[in-house]
């Protein structure tokens, strides 16, 4: 995938914002050589899932699991890994839970200088190690405009800090829009979400800022 400028990108975008999630991915799929989708199949995971396996039924999934998500949220990913057929490569921590409850007492609160270095074991590590592994020249995300004060500086398209074409296809569309997507195309959801690494809604984990 070539580099954009900062022009090219800022054209782009507002191009895009005038096309449907399906078209964007079409057109960055036909441009890309190892494009990838990243997951953590928390809510409306499945509108982005859908839409880059309509136009590219291969494409890797990177689902970083931290080993801490409720039993709802796995059951969910089951679902949609199972329906939309996804080719899933499914990355875990290193350390075990067992050895994290030992060393943190549990999940570590925010304000505790151990979270920062749990975040990095449940994570960071393991989606870089993915990264790493698959070596993506695009990476499909499901960000949108709202969702935290930094996701509200990027785009549809934007850079990550490692330089890779970020893609979020959904980025301008509301909670709304995205549950009359889900019904017309018989995409479960699941809310009961938990990610021990923010633990606020509207805080970063350092994955994307």
């Amino acid at each position: 995938m070539k580099r954009y400028s900062e022009k090219e990108l800022k054209i782009l975008n507002q191009q895009f914002k005038g096309i449907t999630p399906a078209e964007i991915v079409q057109w960055v799929v036909s441009n890309a050589a190892r494009p990838v989708v990243t997951t953590n199949f928390r809510p409306y995971e499945a509108a982005i899932l859908h839409a880059v396996s309509d136009i590219d039924p291969v494409m890797k999934v990177i689902w970083c699991d931290t080993g801490y998500n409720t039993p709802q949220t796995y059951r969910h990913a089951k679902q949609v890994i199972d329906q939309l057929k996804l080719n899933v490569k499914l990355y875990t921590p290193k350390e075990t839970a067992a050895y994290r409850d030992a060393l943190f007492g549990g999940i570590p609160d925010i304000n505790n200088p151990q979270h920062e270095e749990f975040t990095r074991q449940v994570k960071l590590e393991p989606f870089l190690r993915a990264m790493e592994q698959q070596n993506p020249d695009v990476w499909f995300t499901n960000l949108r405009k709202g969702q935290t004060s930094f996701r509200n500086s990027i785009d549809i398209l934007s850079y990550s800090k490692d330089g890779i074409l970020k893609v979020s296809p959904f980025y301008h569309w509301s909670d709304e829009k995205l549950d009359a997507y889900l019904e017309e195309n018989a995409l479960p959801n699941e809310f009961k979400y938990f990610d021990p690494t923010k633990v606020l809604e509207n805080r970063e984990c350092g994955l994307h800022a």
